[in-house]
């Protein structure tokens, strides 16, 4: 699956992220969903997250795929 946004493979993280209340998939990965993440209500399954998703800045993250 890919952002869709910016077009990049997306982790199984970023991939099963959902709006809680809608409970729709978002499929944004981490540098996109960023500056909107203030602003959603969202569902992480935070174990699948690497270290890295979870405590690096998610625009280092594009450079890797």
């Amino acid at each position: 699956m890919r952002c869709k946004a910016c077009d990049v493979l997306l982790s199984n993280f970023e991939a099963t992220r959902k709006i809680r209340n809608t409970h729709e998939y978002l499929d944004l990965c981490n540098a996109c969903f960023k500056p909107i993440s203030s602003s959603l209500n969202v569902e992480e399954r935070v174990d699948l997250a690497t270290h890295k998703e979870l405590f690096d800045d998610p625009e280092d993250e594009k450079e890797d795929y």
